[in-house]
Parts: C-alpha cells; structure tokens; sequence
C-alpha cells in the first residue's frame, strides 16, 4: 500500500508512513499544508489503494450539516420518510479544505469521527468499518476559512504536512504528472476485510507498562507547562499509544518502543496545543514546546517486554 501511494507521492516516504499508520491505528488525518503540494492527492492515493467505498466531500461556505451526514425526505408514494445517506456513509471519507465550511458544518463531523456513527432525527446508523477520514487544509490563506474548533481538532489522530518536495523527485514528477495523472492507473492493492485483519493484528501489539507510563508523561507534561495554555487531552494519549502500536506492526515487531512513541509525539499531539499569549509573542510554537518537553522526559530503559 505504501509503495502504490509512493507512485503519486514522490519523495516522502515518512509522510506516506503516517498516513498508514492512522489507517491501521483506526484514526483520521489532517494534511495541512500550502496550496499545490499534494494534499489532496495523497489523500485519494490513500483511498484508491484499498479497494473500499470512497467518497469526496469539498467543504464550501455553503455546505449544510445534512449534506455530510445525510437527510430524511418524504417519499410521496410510499408516504413515508426516507433516509438519504450524507458524504461520510462510505469507508474512506476524503473531506477538501475543511476549513472553508462553518463551524455548524463541520460540527456534522464530531460524532461519526468520535463513535463511527451518525444519528439523524432520532435514529443512529452505523458506519461500516474501517472508517477514515482524511481533511485537507491550508494554514495560510485566511480570507472564507474558518478555523477548526479544538473538539474537531482532537478527533484528528495526527497532523501531517507534505512539504515541498526534493528537487530529484520534483524533476521526476515533471516526466510522471505532466503526459498523464498517476492517480488514473492506480489499482487497489488490498480491500476492506483485509483492512479490518491488519487492525485486529495492530491491536494485539504489546504495550509495557513503562512504555504506557512513558506516553502518559508525555502528554502529562503538556497540561503542566508555563507556555501551553492547552495539553493534550487524555484521546490524545490514546491516539498516541494506538498510532505506536501500528508504528510496531508496521516495523515487524510485536511489541512497542519507546521509540515508537517519541517519534509520533509531534504528529499526533502538536495540533492540540494551544501556546499561551506571551510564547506566541516570543516566537514559541507548540511544536518547539513540545520538543523541548520530548527531550526533558526520561526515557524508560528495557521496556520491550
């Protein structure tokens, strides 16, 4: 699956790497980043891998909460009320600039991300697993965009931004991208059930307690810290712990490292933290925050077992 993703994603590896990670770990992505750098490519690629129900939302000033999670209408010949599936009944919800939608639309995505369910005019349907949603949004143009709310922030396992690419790859992209889209050629490399067997094996990864204590430390840190007005919440140490135990699997082992979590502490916890006013003043962003809090907390030795 990484490697079918890498034909339409060149150079970056690491980032490919999450998005898997998240997949496995069964949570949803944020790709935030500058216009034109592949965002919403990645997140197809992603989809177009796992031969599953996609489907594409593009978040607009316009959207309403019933177009994303779906409407009940009257049938005139049955004289009944029918239900009329929204955007985030599929596997694999691609959801573009997700910031330019209001808050009362993007509020629409709290509870199917949260409980993998939708609830419309007193009735709960079930979303059928795996279920992911991948958002895109762009950090720098400001003008019809509303931020996300820390609610809907913290529904996000991880944050992940593309980049720009290596000037090899760039050139390489020019050849691939510029006689015909890579995306069209993209075949599925695995389906939904083999999906749904891959998350039942992430979930038998084994988690020592020191590795567990390490985790918790770590997000721990952030609630107490001078600069953070706010830590991580405690989804946050759960995300952080599923998302290592997928880092394990996918590294062949069937235990955590330490190591697995530091390295997955700025993705899945940056976008949580809110700086105070007198860091912002000072130039201090949450990421810097928070690796000088990875550097400080110890690290436990022989925590494999």
């Amino acid at each position: 699956m990484r490697s079918n993703i890498e034909r339409v994603i060149e150079g970056k590896p690491d980032v490919v790497f999450s998005a898997v990670v998240v997949l496995l770990a069964e949570g949803h992505l944020l790709i935030e980043d500058v216009p034109g750098v592949g965002k919403t490519q990645l997140s197809k690629a992603l989809a177009r891998s796992i031969d599953c129900t996609v489907r594409r939302i593009q978040f607009t000033p316009d959207l309403l909460p019933s177009d994303v999670t779906g409407v009940s209408v009257f049938n005139q010949d049955t004289r009944e009320f029918e239900f009329r599936p929204g955007g985030v009944f599929a596997n694999i919800v691609v959801g573009d600039e997700i910031n330019r939608a209001s808050p009362k639309t993007q509020s629409a995505l709290l509870e199917c991300m949260e409980e993998h369910q939708v609830t419309v005019d007193n009735t709960t349907y079930q979303l059928d697993a795996p279920f992911m949603v991948i958002a895109t949004q762009n950090p720098v143009e400001m003008e019809g965009t509303y931020a996300l709310p820390e609610a809907q922030r913290d529904r996000f396992m991880a944050r992940v931004s593309i980049g720009y690419p290596p000037l090899a790859a760039e050139i390489a992209m020019l050849a691939t991208h510029t006689q015909a889209n890579p995306l069209d050629d993209l075949e599925p490399v695995t389906d939904a059930s083999e999906i749904r067997k891959l998350i039942g094996i992430v979930g038998q990864v084994h988690v020592s307690d020191p590795v567990q204590r390490y985790a918790v430390a770590l997000t721990s840190a952030t609630r107490a810290h001078d600069e953070l007005s706010l830590g991580a919440s405690p989804r946050a140490t759960l995300h952080l712990v599923r998302a290592a135990k997928a880092s394990a699997a996918l590294h062949g082992r069937d235990y955590v490292l330490p190591d697995d979590v530091s390295s997955l502490a700025a993705p899945v916890l940056a976008h949580r933290l809110l700086p105070t006013v007198e860091a912002t003043m000072t130039g201090r962003t949450p990421a810097s925050v928070l690796n000088a809090i990875i550097a400080t907390v110890p690290v436990p030795a022989g925590s494999a077992g």
